[in-house]
């Protein structure tokens, strides 16, 4: 057995809407596989099915060899969920919930105690391990969250869309706990809206739109897809912009794309000695400029080109299972 969850076919209706239409997921053993798409793309639904906590109308999926359907008691024990809102009891402090959990997992008290003080230890919460999660920051409540999908040392977490209306510093620490526990051997299904997550995270990404997988691969190879590279580069004086559009439309072939107001051409190139040979075109020209780069396509651009739309969609898969009949 290579991955430690497989699934083929899915197809999960809500309604008249199918949220999943015949979905293939694989996530090897000790690795993170980024699900990305916009809300509505069928992420959330995908994972509930995973987790056991909801059925698919088709398909099948297993999970460390354990099909979620015929066996999901056996599923639940391998897996650990943290979703997008808190799961913990905010009038409780950080050890009591850890605890609840812990005995709730037929942990005795002495070893559910020993394992909250681990966790608080390991995600950086000891010093407000006595503080109720009402006063707790945004990032100390995801790593709270975190801590407690991990009390029963689970083979496979779920993370989806964890770092969610978090700010950019509280996001990077969410980031850093998951890295240590994929160093730690964890295997991680994390989904997510941002781009940036998937590609800091994820060692391959499956791209979901509208309950199709549209792409998977690592994030390179999917960038690869989109074609080519971009050739950027910001002139040091402004006077120079109409120069440098000239150059580098010469170049490329193709008129570059431009940004007045900071100053900053692109231009797609399908042969990177371009770049080397842009320098020597500047430097003949007695141009100098704050930026000169050649870089793969964003996933932005990659999400953009494999979708046909950007990657925020208003509708949420939570809505769609309200609406059940």
């Amino acid at each position: 057995m290579s991955h430690a969850i497989r699934a083929e076919g899915l197809v999960k209706r809500f309604g008249e809407t199918k949220a999943l239409d015949g979905v293939d997921l694989e996530v090897p053993f000790g690795k993170v596989v980024g699900v990305l798409g916009p809300n509505g793309a069928g992420k959330t639904t995908a994972v509930r099915i995973l987790a056991t906590l909801l059925r698919p109308d088709a398909g099948h999926a297993t999970v460390g060899g354990y099909d979620v359907v015929r066996d999901p008691v056996r599923v639940r024990s391998l897996i650990g969920l943290t979703g997008q809102y808190a799961s913990v009891d905010e009038d409780l402090n950080g050890t009591e919930n850890l605890v609840l959990i812990g005995r709730l997992l037929n942990l005795s008290r002495a070893d559910a105690r020993a394992r909250a003080a681990e966790l608080l230890e390991q995600f950086e919460l000891s010093d407000a391990a006595k503080r109720p999660i009402r006063t707790y920051s945004g990032g100390m409540r995801r790593r709270i969250d975190l801590a407690a999908s991990l009390v029963g040392r689970p083979a496979v977490l779920y993370l989806d869309e964890p770092t969610t209306g978090l700010d950019p510093h509280a996001r990077n620490e969410v980031w850093a706990v998951v890295r240590n526990l994929v160093a730690d051997g964890a295997t991680v299904l994390l989904t997510t809206q941002y781009l940036e997550e998937a590609d800091q995270l994820a060692d391959s990404i499956t791209v979901f739109d509208h309950g199709h997988v549209v792409a998977d691969g690592r994030a390179d190879e999917l960038k690869r897809r989109v074609g080519g590279q971009t050739l950027q580069v910001r002139p040091t004086s402004l006077a120079d912009l109409d120069a440098v559009d000239r150059i580098l439309g010469e170049l490329t072939g193709v008129t570059p794309t431009r940004d007045n107001a900071t100053g900053l051409l692109t231009a797609p190139v399908s042969d990177p000695v371009l770049l080397s040979t842009l320098v020597r075109r500047l430097d003949a020209a007695g141009i100098t400029s704050d930026e000169l780069a050649l870089r793969l396509p964003s996933l932005d651009e990659v999400f953009l080109a494999l979708t046909g739309h950007a990657a925020e969609e208003p509708k949420d898969e939570r809505e769609l299972e309200g609406s059940r009949s």
